[in-house]
């Protein structure tokens, strides 16, 4: 467990750090964040057809209401978070993958719920898109990461008995 612990906190500031550099954030950040922006805008139209994605703003062209998709949400950093959990459990490189890719759409998709929502809170009221931004979706969002993680490492454990912290 001790060694899991050492593993995951390094690779935690590893990543972290490198996601921080400047070649990062112009090839796969800012990219990744755009792509959200416009998956998001393509989800709300299919509720309002004036949503339109410039960058990594959403915003109804009608009303000028929109939310601006910041690093801490696009959901990198939760995935990165994963990444390093997955990467330090002693498990076979196959399941590792398996966890990374699974994970990394379960991440996605409570993440577009996320933005989803909050672009509409933010027309809403300010008071409830505050708290659910910093509080309610921050929560919910590490909340995903826990689940993904404690469900891959069962179906790790289960299927290789050989591996994970009861073995020898």
């Amino acid at each position: 467990m001790f060694r899991f612990l050492l593993a995951f906190l390094a690779l935690v500031v590893v990543l972290f750090l490198a996601e921080l550099t400047s070649p990062a954030q112009f090839w796969l950040v800012e990219p990744w964040t755009n792509m959200i922006a416009t998956a998001g805008a393509a989800v709300l139209r299919t509720f309002d057809p004036s949503v339109i994605a410039d960058g990594k703003i959403l915003r109804d062209a009608s009303t000028g209401v929109g939310v601006s998709i910041e690093a801490g949400c696009n959901g990198v950093e939760a995935c990165l978070i994963l990444l390093s959990a997955l990467l330090a459990y002693p498990a076979r490189w196959w399941s590792k993958l398996v966890g990374v890719v699974l994970g990394f759409v379960a991440i996605q998709a409570a993440n577009l719920a996320r933005i989803v929502t909050l672009f509409y809170l933010a027309d809403w009221s300010a008071a409830v898109f505050e708290f659910a931004h910093l509080y309610l979706w921050q929560a919910l969002i590490m909340l995903d990461v826990l689940v993904v993680w404690l469900i891959w490492m069962r179906w790790v454990t289960a299927r290789e008995p050989d591996r994970g912290p009861t073995a020898a």
